[in-house]
């Protein structure tokens, strides 16, 4: 195996577990020039693994989402981190929607501790996870279980929401654009999520920074219906100016942790 492709293969992984790679912080990681990691991105892009943008690759987008165990480890410290930041939005004894996605996982994840809740739910990974604690009351929705992340989507289960009020939803979305709209790839799961937020009294939506980056063409909500915005790092001023006009609160865990470390 030649040099160039061990590296594409590395390149690739870092691409998945960060979403997005920079010509400067690759050529530094593999002790090559930028010339050579240029190569290597239009190399990539040329067979579609890869999508150039300014100054780097990211993952590519479209219509289809990625595998969902590939979700899991993109940006995972930071999905980590948001899970923290989003669960400690929530008091005990609260009653809770939790979306399908990686990123309301990670929250579902940080909820362990808390003591209570009712947890309504679409992800039967979220249930998986919740349920074996008795100081949990775990609901889960019916409808059609989509067989590559288990989530429950359709007509049923954004009916099966519309029974509830509850006190907070925890939502997630595969791509934020610039306009202010969060965006997903299946619109039956975009009928359920639209459920959710029509019948929670506050709203978190959590997602990393790499969503910005990528597109979907299903529209979810726009940014003036959440409440709460909890993200590593907003790195679109546009975006950032929307949360205040709308009076979002924006939480970025990347500054907590640079505040933190001071």
């Amino acid at each position: 195996m030649s040099d160039a492709t061990v590296r594409h293969r590395a390149i690739l992984e870092l691409a998945r577990t960060h979403n997005r790679v920079t010509v400067e912080q690759l050529s530094a990681h593999f002790a090559v020039s930028v010339q050579t990691i240029r190569k290597d991105l239009n190399t990539l892009c040329d067979q579609r693994q890869l999508s150039r943008v300014h100054g780097g690759a990211t993952l590519p987008s479209g219509v289809e989402n990625l595998e969902y165990e590939a979700r899991r480890r993109i940006a995972a410290q930071a999905k980590d981190a948001i899970g923290k930041a989003a669960a400690a939005l929530i008091p005990n004894d609260a009653s809770l929607f939790i979306n399908i996605g990686t990123t309301t996982e990670a929250v579902s994840q940080a909820l362990l501790d808390h003591a209570g809740l009712l947890v309504v739910t679409n992800n039967i990974n979220v249930a998986n996870r919740m349920r074996v604690y008795p100081r949990f009351e775990v609901v889960i929705a019916g409808g059609v279980v989509r067989p590559s992340d288990g989530g429950i989507v359709g007509e049923a289960a954004a009916g099966f929401f519309s029974q509830f009020k509850v006190d907070y939803a925890i939502i997630g979305a595969s791509a934020l654009d610039e306009e202010g709209a969060l965006l997903d790839y299946d619109f039956r799961e975009v009928k359920v999520a639209q459920a959710i937020i029509a019948n929670a009294r506050h709203v978190i939506l959590v997602a990393d920074q790499g969503k910005f980056a990528r597109s979907a063409p299903v529209r979810i909500a726009r940014i003036d219906q959440i409440a709460t915005f909890v993200t590593d790092h907003c790195p679109s001023e546009r975006f950032r100016a929307q949360c205040a006009t709308a009076g979002v609160v924006l939480i970025e865990t990347e500054e907590q942790g640079a505040l933190a470390g001071r």
